[in-house]
């Protein structure tokens, strides 16, 4: 049975997925970039920009796992750009320029609807304005029998926890205060949502927690 997987979401020790006032500038909000620390050096990261290596063990391990067995993703509408409201023309084409590091179906949550759009590398955004329950229908026929990818953002992660959809969510807990910004478990009872932490590993960059349904 395929499941639909938080992987490698970000936050900080005062909870938070984000910082606040994302735009162009600053596509993770002021003070975001330091929640990831941990995943830029890694191997993961780097080869999906073509760089030879990059660092290697446990922090390594868990990006990796990210992309194990995904047949496709789902996106809020902020993962895909700082364009609020109606589309105003094509042009934005999503954060990671020409070749996005996806290389499956990523279907965007947004109240405006807009045309696929097919990239390099096997990424093919689609756009549902219907719903986050559309969405996982039409992510679970792409992916094929493989697994969803539900990528964020806070909002997003929020309301698939809230519909009891979200099968398990691995959090990268990085060492930093933001103060401000979006906290992941607002107004969520994750233990009543019948989840509970069924692994956990601290490196030097995060502290890695694996929640799974009981």
């Amino acid at each position: 049975m395929p499941k639909l997987r938080v992987q490698s979401f970000s936050v900080s020790i005062d909870g938070f997925g984000a910082g606040p006032n994302q735009s162009l500038e600053n596509p993770l909000g002021v003070g975001g970039t330091a929640l990831h620390k941990w995943f830029f050096p890694t191997r993961t990261f780097q080869r999906m920009f073509g760089n030879a290596d990059g660092t290697t063990g446990i922090d390594d391990d868990f990006a990796r796992r990210g992309f194990d067995n995904i047949g496709a993703w789902i996106l809020g509408r902020n993962m895909f750009g700082p364009i609020r409201g109606p589309w105003p023309d094509a042009e934005w084409k999503g954060w990671w320029g020409d070749t996005p590091p996806y290389h499956t179906p990523v279907f965007v949550l947004t109240h405006h609807a807009r045309e696929s759009i097919t990239m390099k590398g096997g990424t093919t955004f689609h756009f549902v304005a219907d719903g986050i329950h559309s969405a996982l229908k039409r992510a679970t026929e792409a992916a094929n029998g493989l697994d969803i990818r539900l990528g964020g953002g806070v909002a997003t992660i929020q309301q698939y926890l809230h519909a009891g959809l979200v099968d398990e969510v691995h959090l990268a807990i990085a060492p930093a205060l933001l103060g401000s910004g979006e906290k992941l478990f607002a107004g969520i009872d994750m233990p009543s949502l019948g989840y509970e932490c069924a692994e956990h590993v601290a490196t030097q960059n995060a502290t890695h927690v694996v929640l799974k349904k009981g």
